[in-house]
């Protein structure tokens, strides 16, 4: 036997498995575990290389804005300016600690994978019962499980009693899966293996045995191990335009630095020095050093707003990129659903009744089809409501407002019923004793419980499937189509229900009082109900272009239904995990776009379907709760767990963390990232071109051959005060109306649009103009340099103060009272950056630092005017882009119809 064994085990019989792998009831002897121990290896995940945390912080500077920066701080600190080059060398280490510490947090999904396998098992070698470690397990072991048990590798199982077992980690099925010892066929998918147990799912309920056919990273669990290392997580959008920006930004300053310099020396006769002084003044103007600090603190900020919103943010680019987000690929427990089973529908003697209310809680009314109040709806529905509470073994708690069951799900949601039909449950089953029963077993498919009533008359109870029981009662089920179809329309899973008053007491039920004269009471319809607000929060997506695909284990009956409940699509298109295994990779990319809702799906199924969707530059959200959705989480553009009911595995390989593990927070931080986005783009549409005015200045007087009207020390007072002051307000910014009514962008959507390099261009030269048309005047009425030089950095500040105003809204028009109000941080910033101007301009200390001089009031007139001419001209510019659509919100960036 090979150590990665192809063998289909779940097909074959009990018999057959265990000749395969050359064991037997007694199990194996210690020599031959041994043996099997060296060839197959330890029952355990393997574990990942770590990459040395040096490396990974060096790793932070390999930008090359970083590179930029750098460069700027040795120029500043070539021309004497040492404080200003360890503030720029400061926000590179913040910068690089901040991703560094990010990135060590993201490096714990495999970890937390193998914590869900247990640490011992109960196993039988030479015929004697013994704890062994998980570890040690072995194919051909034979293994004990009881309810409680973790289980501790994959197994074939050989003998079954009542088992259950919670896989909902593993495959999402959102109640535990039944399980038996009969050969299934080869093509089941996972959550239809019934007679296999799989590594790290709980026992809920029964007894087995069986033996270990895989163990380690041959298991399910240790493939979903494998395929989590195999995936190579996707840079985040929002980092790649910034490197794409900054590295054709750095050489072009590069190449124009060494052209200006160039120049200066040969045809303007420039000393040595002097070019290179003009040169360094031309790159500290033009390099935004404080855009990546910037840029870290809007994410900041979009941070704390979706915590707000219940959702946590593991990686910080994880922000800008829900922004972009332009499909959600959603499980349904939990999320679309409450994962609370509900009865919806009561079938009795051909007729309906609807039950109202969702979850555990128990309010809700009942209607009858047949037009029946409330009242007697209940009365005709009390025998089988009883029957449901007491063939039971659920108990409902409640919690700080939240009802949960201990228990099965199904069995809960009948207690819940029995409750809003005005039972007191406990004081039913206390009169109705129960004195023996027929657990539930997948080989028979039922559960009877023999229970004696107050006066002393003994009765038998039973639930299980509708097909089964209706056998027991001799109950034909095209007798019961009309309702069969119905439930199967609305993606209900049915229970059947049945009585037998006996005439003689009893303390003992065995199969054979089955046998005959058993009341048939009907079927009832169970839902897992949808979220209220999930439906709000699709219609929300559909308007904001962004497609919603529902990815569960469940049946597809089922999901369909659901999905039609929330309006995923007006016709939803479902299909299989079977279906997708029979599509090529080509293939799947051509049909995801159309299917709506994918069903009975695995992990690789999962996988699969993300990587179809990034393949169309879609960017992809996808949400899960269990270690099946890990390695989906992990290649998704924002994978996001579920913080109440999800694994740590799970947990660990998302972006985010959704604390009240609901759609409709997913779709609010969806939001808040194109808030965020937004935020970056007015950052950057602020930052280029006031920096743009500065170097263009200074260009010109090198071409032109006058006077620098600014000097280097000045350009990093503008760009230190400005910077942290107006270009932090921009990102505290609040969402503009209709920003999720807006097409997503595109993933490779530039960062530097065509409406923001006009805009770059346009405000860099009004900008310079205006102040080199103020500094001019200021030469020409007599004034020294010096003022000459203070009244042009005062109209470039108070330019940018007035730009501020107009790129707050990129989406309209800025002349309007909101806007000239601004906002607390906008009206604080602005403060700020008057009170350090008048500093600036009047305090001795700062003209001995700056060589700054004091400035008239009629000065000051003729700037406030000149920042008030550029807000009027960029507003008329605003005004005439949009009439001929050619404005920024004209135009949805090219996307594919998803």
């Amino acid at each position: 036997m090979k150590a990665a064994d192809k063998t289909i085990w779940h097909e074959l019989p009990a018999e057959t498995v265990l000749l395969g792998l050359n064991t037997g009831p007694a199990g194996l002897d210690e020599m031959e575990a041994r043996n099997r121990l060296r060839l197959h290896g330890a029952n355990a995940l393997p574990v990942e290389a770590a990459v040395h945390p040096l490396r990974r912080f060096l790793a932070q500077f390999d930008s090359a804005l970083i590179y930029a920066l750098l460069a700027a701080s040795v120029a500043a600190a070539l021309l004497g300016h040492h404080v200003d080059a360890i503030v720029i060398v400061a926000v590179v280490l913040i910068n690089a600690v901040v991703g560094f510490v990010q990135e060590g947090r993201a490096q714990g999904a495999l970890a937390a994978i193998r914590d869900m396998i247990a640490p011992h098992a109960l196993v039988l070698r030479n015929g004697i019962r013994r704890r062994c470690p998980v570890s040690e397990l072995v194919p051909g072991d034979i293994v004990s499980l009881k309810a409680g048990d973790r289980v501790p590798a994959d197994v074939r199982l050989l003998r079954v009693h009542g088992l259950r077992i919670d896989e909902a980690a593993l495959t999402g099925e959102s109640v535990p899966a039944e399980k038996g010892q009969a050969p299934v066929a080869a093509s089941a998918q996972v959550a239809d293996r019934s007679n296999m147990a799989f590594s790290g799912t709980l026992v809920s309920a029964g007894r087995a045995s069986g033996v270990v056919v895989a163990t380690g990273p041959h298991s399910q669990i240790g493939r979903i191990g494998s395929l989590l290392q195999s995936v190579k997580v996707a840079r985040p959008p929002l980092l790649s335009q910034i490197d794409r920006f900054a590295r054709r930004f750095t050489a072009l300053v590069a190449m124009g630095a060494l052209a200006l310099f160039a120049f200066a020396i040969a045809l303007r006769g420039y000393e040595w020095g002097d070019a290179l002084l003009a040169v360094v003044a031309l790159a500290v103007g033009i390099i935004p050093e404080g855009l990546p600090a910037v840029i870290s603190i809007t994410l900041a900020i979009g941070v704390q707003r979706m915590a707000r919103r219940n959702a946590v943010i593991r990686r910080l680019p994880a922000v800008e990129t829900l922004g972009a987000v332009s499909v959600i690929c959603s499980d349904k427990t939990g999320t679309l659903t409450r994962n609370e089973m509900t009865v919806r529908r009561i079938l009795i003697d051909r007729d309906e009744i609807l039950v109202g209310g969702s979850g555990y809680a128990p309010e809700g009314g009942f209607t009858s089809e047949g037009g029946q109040d409330d009242a007697a709806a209940i009365a005709r529905a009390i025998p089988i409501i009883a029957c449901g509470l007491l063939c039971n073994d659920a108990t409902l708690a409640q919690e700080t407002g939240r009802w949960w069951v201990n228990g099965d799900p199904m069995e809960g949601a009948l207690v819940a019923l029995a409750a809003k039909a005005g039972l007191d449950c406990d004081h039913a089953r206390s009169e109705w004793k129960r004195i023996d029963e027929i657990p539930f077993d997948a080989s028979y498919r039922f559960m009877a419980t023999l229970n004696v009533g107050p006066g002393g008359e003994p009765t038998i109870f039973i639930k299980g499937a509708p097909e089964e029981v209706m056998a027991i009662a001799g109950i034909e089920p095209a007798a019961w189509a009309f309702g069969i179809a119905a439930a199967a329309r609305d993606g209900e899973r049915l229970l059947g229900f049945a009585r037998k008053r006996l005439t003689t007491p009893t303390t003992r039920l065995v199969f054979d009082d089955l046998a005959s004269d058993v009341e048939f009471l009907g079927l009832m319809g169970f839902v897992d109900p949808p979220r209220p607000e999930a439906a709000a929060a699709i219609a929300q997506c559909r308007r904001a272009g962004i497609a919603v695909k529902m990815i569960t284990g469940d049946h597809a009956a089922t999901a369909l239904a659901i999905a039609r409940q929330l309006g995923i699509a007006d016709e939803p298109h479902v299909t299989t995990g079977s279906a997708l295994e029979r599509l090529s990779d080509a293939a799947l990319s051509d049909a995801v776009l159309e299917i709506d809702v994918f069903a009975r799906t695995n992990p690789e199924h999962k996988l699969r379907i993300v990587r179809a969707l990034q393949y169309h530059g879609l960017i992809v959200a996808m949400t899960g709760d269990g270690v099946n959705d890990a390695p989906s989480l992990k290649q998704a553009d924002v994978g996001t767990a579920m913080g109440d009911k999800g694994t740590e595995a799970a947990k660990e390989a998302a972006g985010m963390v959704l604390l009240d593990d609901n759609f409709a927070s997913i779709v609010a931080a969806v939001r808040e990232g194109r808030t965020v986005h937004d935020n970056i783009r007015k950052v950057i549409a602020w930052t280029l071109p006031t920096n743009g005015g500065e170097a263009l200045a200074v260009v010109l007087a090198i071409l032109a051959g006058f006077t620098l009207p600014m000097t280097p020390t000045q350009i990093l007072w503008i760009n230190l005060i400005c910077a942290v002051t107006l270009g932090l307000a921009l990102a505290l910014e609040p969402s503009e109306p209709g920003v999720m009514d807006r097409a997503p962008r595109h993933r490779d959507a530039p960062l530097i649009s065509s409406f923001l390099l006009w805009r770059t261009l346009l405000v860099s030269l009004l900008l310079a103009g205006l102040g080199l048309g103020m500094f001019f005047q200021a030469i020409g009425t007599g004034r020294d340099l010096d003022t000459a030089r203070t009244i042009f950095v005062n109209t470039l500040v108070v330019g940018q103060v007035f730009y501020l105003f107009n790129v707050r809204y990129l989406h309209m028009r800025s002349m309007t009272w909101h806007g000239a109000l601004g906002t607390p941080a906008v009206l604080g910033a602005i403060g700020v950056v008057a009170g350090a101007q008048l500093l600036f301009t009047y305090a001795p200390f700062m003209h001995a630092a700056f060589a700054s001089r004091p400035m008239s009031l009629i000065d000051w007139v003729m700037v406030l005017a000149a920042g008030l001419l550029l807000f009027l001209v960029l507003e008329a510019e605003k005004l005439l882009l949009r009439q001929r659509e050619l404005y920024i919100d004209a135009k949805a960036e090219p996307q594919p119809d998803p």
